[in-house]
């Protein structure tokens, strides 16, 4: 049985060259510029160089690094030649990356220089590891087998749709980390669907992301969608920072910013200027759910229409999104086109319109499953449907509303209550900053909910005032009963709200007072 070629390498790079675009530029940023021609030779060269030094098709290469034109250059390269990309996040320690790099089951791993000592120190913990390669122009070895290690093949592998590209890990739906295995075809669906019929994406188009190219979210706004369409990347190194990407609106001009709601509430935190992202013609938000409140701040200083969607890492990007000019602040939009998706209720029964339920989706780019995650796998993946693990309702006019994970919602009085709705009512009270509403079980053993609250710049929170203006604003059950003011929110490194933590704490003081 044969099946059609396709090389997702080949799609994103030696497409462009044949369509005439070798000397448009495909990659810039402080750490250096490539077009698509010297992208493309240079995807061949490494996808040579790995060859000879004894990858096969299917193997996984672990990628320890940051983004820069070499860690583009290497996923390609990687996917070309059939083996198996494995981006992993630079903020682990040397144990945790341990344990993912014997768990991938990788030979070959391969790391920007400044992640060296980290990846060394992991690989005492993962035996298999047989070679590790600094992707660094000085290194001798790097720059042998970057231009192609004496071997003369670098024609890609031959592989098709549904044949392993990249692996990304994730803890999202099931707690600790596993690998969501995608095919080369997904890396098509993904732009076909997202990239070309909501975001848009022009060849003159400029992407910039603060996530990463470890994350799903960020590999589709750096990688896939910008190179697909033959468009430029922006790519820093650095970790992101409000004012480190500011700087960097301000130096590369893009036209598309990707980032996530606590980085958009952290922008609205500096005195950059109204104009500061003038360049850009739409602003995208991922990774949780954008409060209402946080997209008319935003949209009203910079002037810049955000819209907010939902995806994961098993969907490889987004499959629910706002629509540039339609969008609707507090929801997650409608459903993008070449997905499907249902909400049912917890006996698996359809949930009607405004009844809040279990979120699945189906659509061409969900992964095959997690490697080596039986149990997960049967959990998540469920025959065509992929259990997304966020509770939704779906409006009158077809759009859907994020109530938070299902296992971040809470029950007061017998009666489900969304976090994320108490938490965009405080959000319009000028004394709130950044909240998080948790459950926390009293002392008759009951959920209430329960108001962390971190105050905005100059101003002092009132925590009688804040239930009564809930109260004011929202069904009477769902106002929180007490408010703990915490210095920060506890987060994790990439921003989202670590809402486990934020229940320890209000424990902790509730039960002290």
């Amino acid at each position: 049985m044969t099946s059609e070629s396709f090389n997702a390498s080949v799609f994103l790079t030696d497409r462009q060259v044949a369509a005439g675009r070798g000397e448009h530029v495909a990659i810039t940023g402080p750490a250096g510029e490539l077009t698509y021609g010297r992208l493309a030779e240079r995807v061949a060269a490494l996808a040579a160089g790995l060859r000879g030094l004894g990858v096969r098709p299917e193997e996984r290469v672990v990628l320890v690094m940051s983004d820069r034109p070499e860690t583009v250059v290497t996923i390609l390269a990687v996917m070309r030649m059939g083996a198996v990309a494995v981006p992993v996040s630079t903020m682990y320690g040397g144990a945790e990356l341990g344990d993912l790099i014997r768990d991938s089951r990788a030979r070959l791993v391969i790391a920007t220089p400044e992640f060296g000592p980290v990846t060394r120190a992991a690989l005492t913990g993962a035996p298999e590891v047989t070679r590790l390669l600094l992707a660094d122009p000085a290194d001798r070895d790097w720059a042998e087998i970057a231009e192609g290690g004496g071997q003369a093949d670098g024609a890609p592998y031959e592989t098709w749709r549904d044949s392993p590209a990249l692996w990304l890990y994730t803890s999202g739906t099931t707690g600790a980390p596993k690998a969501a295995m995608h095919r080369h075809g997904a890396i098509r669906d993904v732009y076909e669907t997202y990239g070309r019929q909501v975001l848009g994406i022009r060849p003159d188009d400029r992407c910039l992301s603060v996530a990463r190219l470890f994350f799903a979210y960020g590999i589709g706004n750096s990688l896939f969608f910008p190179l697909a369409e033959g468009a430029t990347t922006i790519l820093d190194p650095a970790r992101p920072t409000p004012a480190g990407v500011l700087e960097r609106v301000g130096r590369e001009r893009p036209t598309l910013f990707f980032a996530g709601p606590t980085f958009f509430a952290a922008l609205l935190a500096t005195d950059a200027p109204d104009d500061a992202f003038a360049s850009v013609r739409l602003a995208v938000s991922a990774g949780e759910a954008l409060p209402a409140e946080i997209h008319r701040r935003f949209t009203a200083r910079f002037g810049v229409e955000v819209i907010d969607g939902l995806g994961s890492t098993e969907a490889l990007h987004i499959f629910i999104s706002n629509r540039p000019g339609a969008v609707r602040p507090g929801t997650s939009g409608t459903v993008v086109p070449g997905y499907e998706a249902k909400i049912l209720d917890d006996r698996g029964a359809p949930a009607g319109v405004g009844e809040p339920g279990h979120l699945y989706v189906r659509g061409d780019s969900v992964a095959t499953g997690y490697w080596c995650r039986t149990a997960a796998t049967r959990q998540v993946f469920q025959g065509e449907w992929l259990r997304t693990g966020d509770m939704y309702v779906r409006e009158e006019d077809g759009s859907y509303r994020c109530l938070g994970r299902s296992h971040d919602m809470i029950k007061a009085g017998g009666i489900w209550v969304s976090p994320m709705e108490v938490e965009a009512r405080l959000l319009q009270h000028e004394s709130v900053g950044e909240c998080a509403v948790v459950a926390y079980i009293d002392g008759d053993g009951l959920e209430k909910p329960v108001a962390c609250v971190v105050p905005a710049a100059g101003r002092v929170v009132d925590a009688r005032e804040l239930i009564a203006f809930c109260r004011d604003g929202l069904a009477a059950f769902k106002r929180p009963r007490e408010v703990v003011v915490l210095e920060e929110l506890p987060k994790t490194a990439t921003g989202k709200i670590q809402r486990g933590v934020a229940r320890r704490l209000a424990a902790d003081r509730l039960g002290k007072d």
